[in-house]
Parts: C-alpha cells; sequence; structure tokens
C-alpha cells in the first residue's frame, strides 16, 4: 500500500496491492475511486459496545485500486505505524483508515481521566499496521519525560499512552494561568500525539482584520498599493 499526502492539503491519494486490504472508516470521504466495483465492500459496525446507539458505516478496500480521499479545509492526513505493544489510547474521531490484519480493542479508562477527558472509552490499536491520522494541522509527537509534565491544550490531544497520568490544570504565574484556556498535564513515558492546527481564535481574528485594513489603505491612500505590503 502506497499513500501520497500532496504538498497543498485537500486530499489524500491511496494506491492498494493486490493483496492489501484497507479499511476506511468515513466512507463519504472517498471522492474517487479507480478499481472493479467488487474490490469495495461496505460494512456496519459496532465496535466493541462504542457505538451501541449509533451505527457506523465502515469500507473495505482490497484487491489493485486507487482511491482519493477528501480531507476538510486546513486539515491534514499522517499514516503512522503501529506495532504489537502500542499501548496508545487514540480519539477515534482522528482515525481516517487502518490496514488489515490489526487489532482494535475499546478501553475503559480510570475514572479519573474519564471525568477529565469526557470520554469513557478510547481506542487502541495493535499492529502491525498502519493508521491514517486525520488532524487541524499537523500531527507532531512529544515524547512523555518522567521528571517534567507535558500541558497540553485540549482539544489538540490526538493520542496518549494508557499508562499516562492525567489532570485539568494551568501553569506559570498568576497572570499566564488567568489568560490561557485549559491544559492536560501528562506525565509518565512514551509518545504523544498532538494536532497543531491553531486554536487561537483571537489571533485568527486579529490576522483576518490587518488583511482588510490593509486592503482598504492600499485603495484610499495616494500610491496605497506602492507602499503598503
Amino acid at each position: 500500500m502506497n499513500v501520497t499526502v500532496p504538498a497543498r492539503l485537500g486530499h489524500v491519494h491511496v494506491s492498494l496491492e493486490e493483496a492489501d486490504k484497507l479499511h476506511v472508516l468515513h466512507p463519504k470521504s472517498v471522492i474517487a475511486f479507480q478499481g472493479m466495483p467488487h474490490h469495495r465492500e461496505d460494512r456496519l459496525m459496532d465496535l466493541a459496545g462504542m457505538y451501541r446507539k449509533r451505527k457506523m458505516i465502515r469500507s473495505l478496500f482490497q484487491g489493485s485500486s486507487e482511491l482519493v480521499l477528501g480531507l476538510p479545509a486546513g486539515c491534514s492526513l499522517e499514516t503512522v505505524e503501529i506495532d504489537a505493544q502500542s499501548n496508545l489510547l487514540f480519539d477515534f474521531r482522528h482515525v481516517m483508515f487502518f490496514s488489515d490484519g490489526m487489532k482494535l480493542k475499546s478501553v475503559v479508562q480510570r475514572m479519573k481521566n474519564a471525568w477529565i477527558t469526557k470520554e469513557l472509552v478510547r481506542m487502541r490499536f495493535s499492529g502491525p499496521g498502519s493508521l491514517g491520522l486525520i488532524t487541524a494541522g499537523d500531527l507532531m509527537t512529544i515524547q512523555l519525560q518522567p521528571d517534567r509534565p507535558l500541558f497540553v491544550e485540549a482539544g489538540t490531544l490526538v493520542a496518549y499512552p494508557d499508562t499516562a497520568t492525567i489532570r485539568l490544570s494551568v501553569y506559570g504565574n498568576q497572570l499566564a494561568s488567568q489568560h490561557m484556556n485549559v491544559q492536560w498535564e501528562l506525565r509518565g513515558s512514551g509518545p504523544v500525539l498532538i494536532q497543531t492546527g491553531s486554536h487561537d481564535a483571537e489571533l485568527e481574528a486579529q490576522l483576518q482584520n490587518g488583511g482588510l485594513i490593509k486592503r482598504i489603505l492600499r485603495e484610499v491612500l495616494p500610491f496605497g498599493s506602492v507602499y503598503i505590503k
């Protein structure tokens, strides 16, 4: 299997060999498919009771074929290799696809972690295999260190080890802690996966407003288009 992510965001191209099998968890993202019609099979699924009250459609693609997956604006997709000993717990919403043969297990979190993350169940994948993750912005890996806590803004955490301890927190001095969003403080060892798309609505608004002012000045002031870049 070959996954190609273009330089410009917007889509992902996946090429499958004859022996490949790929499970796509967001079938409506498939905007183009080149292959024999019977190489796609859709099924209703219920992952270990995780979705007892709402069923989802999972698409199985197999055989020599190609498919194009459309991505939401500002999102990217990265393929992560998962080994048999992986203990990462994933937010299932970020999983776009996974290769055939991987094992999925719904893990009931410790009550403390479930209370903090607002998620009773997270998914653990064990390989070997490939996992396609869709994120806002890019996907970044940060290693936990036993002697230094990691603070991550709530909403950016994609996956973390099931052995990690989590608590709600802020950091810095009093002024800093009063002007930041809620953070998750993680301690332990192993990799943490985060999405790096900006969640600073104020910054985005300032950038947009700045662009609008500049456009007005370029049109109003004499030679504005020359002096105002």
